[in-house]
Formats: structure tokens, C-alpha cells, sequence
């Protein structure tokens, strides 16, 4: 059974971390000053870990008014937001935001500037692949890393999360991608179809 609680905690690292890093425009600046994130050390994963997404899962387009388009859960809670959206399902999640940028990120420029606010930022993050991969819509970055999710606001219970964080640029837009779920569920097929999807209108 869903719970809306779980929805909303799943969401909620991911738009504070993007929020510092310039990609959310719509949430309070404090978020980048979590004091109690810096000392906060990683949960243990679950054993049995939730958030697999079924084989049989269907895929619909999202069409951003931003100019670019991918595939996306059908089914998964969406919300709007004016840089771009979210869509989560229990500890499962799928965030887009756009944002400015004058170049193009680099591996070097990523790891310098995104990571460091990203490690900054996040609960526990531990940033373990950032390289440039070569996608369909052209060539991006891909951060990897792994996260604790925001505290249960009824359990206070955290989750450890994996990620992987896409960089896509073109005409001076920045397009960050964020796929996370719980540590150990096997995603791998339906993370890359949605980031293979990414394409530019």
C-alpha cells in the first residue's frame, strides 16, 4: 500500500541537493545548510531491499515546455514544479530539472564544482563514478553515488539510496536527470532506458 509519507521523504534529498546545486529554483536557500548532514553517516543497506521496477513496467513520454523530452514510469506520482518535475513511487524516484549554464560540464569541471556541492549538500553521499558517457541525445555526464534518504517523518527511519545523476547541455540549457532507489534493487535495465531516451526537441 502506498503511503504518502513515503512519497514525499523519497523526493525530498534529491530537490535539496538540486536546489544547492542551482538546478531548483522553486525551494528555500537554507536547504544547502544542513549542518546535521555533514556528520551523518551511512545506514546499512536493506538485506532484501524494496524498489525493483517490474520487467513489465510501462514507459510513457513526459514532454518538458523546456524543450526535451524522456521516457517515464507510467503510473508513478508526478509533480510539476516550474524547473521541470518528479516522479517517485514508494523509495523509487525520477527527478528533471533545467537550469542555465554557459558551458558544457566536463568530468573535471563536474567533479570541481557539482560533486563538491553535491557531497556538500546531500546526507552521506559517497560519489564513487563521475565519467562522460555517449548517449543518443550526445554526450553527458554520469555522477554516481549513493545517498541516505530523508528521515521517515513518522519512523524516523532513513534508507540507503543508489543513484545515478545525468548531465545533459545544449544552446546554454543544463538538464540533470536523477534516477535513485533503494541500494541493491535492480534497476539497471529501466535506468538506462530512461536515459537513453533523453532526447533535445
Amino acid at each position: 500500500m502506498k503511503t504518502p509519507s513515503r512519497k514525499t521523504n523519497s523526493v525530498l534529498p534529491v530537490l535539496a541537493v538540486a536546489a544547492c546545486l542551482g538546478t531548483i529554483v522553486t525551494l528555500v536557500p537554507t536547504l544547502c545548510s544542513l549542518p546535521a548532514s555533514a556528520a551523518e553517516k551511512a545506514v546499512q543497506p536493506e538485506k532484501n531491499p524494496p524498489g525493483d521496477i517490474p520487467d513489465t513496467q510501462v514507459f510513457i513520454d513526459y514532454t518538458s515546455p523546456e524543450g526535451f523530452s524522456l521516457k517515464v514510469p507510467e503510473g508513478w506520482a508526478r509533480s510539476d514544479r516550474a524547473d521541470g518535475a518528479s516522479f517517485v513511487d514508494k523509495l523509487d524516484g525520477v527527478v528533471v530539472s533545467i537550469s542555465k549554464a554557459d558551458a558544457a560540464p566536463t568530468v573535471d569541471s563536474a567533479k570541481a564544482d557539482y560533486v563538491a556541492k553535491l557531497e556538500a549538500a546531500g546526507r552521506a553521499v559517497q560519489v564513487s563514478a563521475v565519467k562522460q558517457v555517449k548517449l543518443p541525445a550526445g554526450a553527458a555526464i554520469r555522477i554516481v553515488y549513493t545517498s541516505n534518504s530523508e528521515p521517515n517523518a513518522v519512523t524516523n527511519r532513513q534508507v540507503r539510496l543508489e543513484n545515478e545523476r545525468y548531465l545533459y547541455f545544449r544552446d546554454g540549457k543544463l538538464v540533470a536527470l536523477e534516477l535513485y532507489a533503494p541500494k541493491g534493487a535492480d534497476n539497471v535495465d529501466q535506468w538506462q532506458l530512461m536515459s537513453k531516451s533523453f532526447r533535445w526537441k
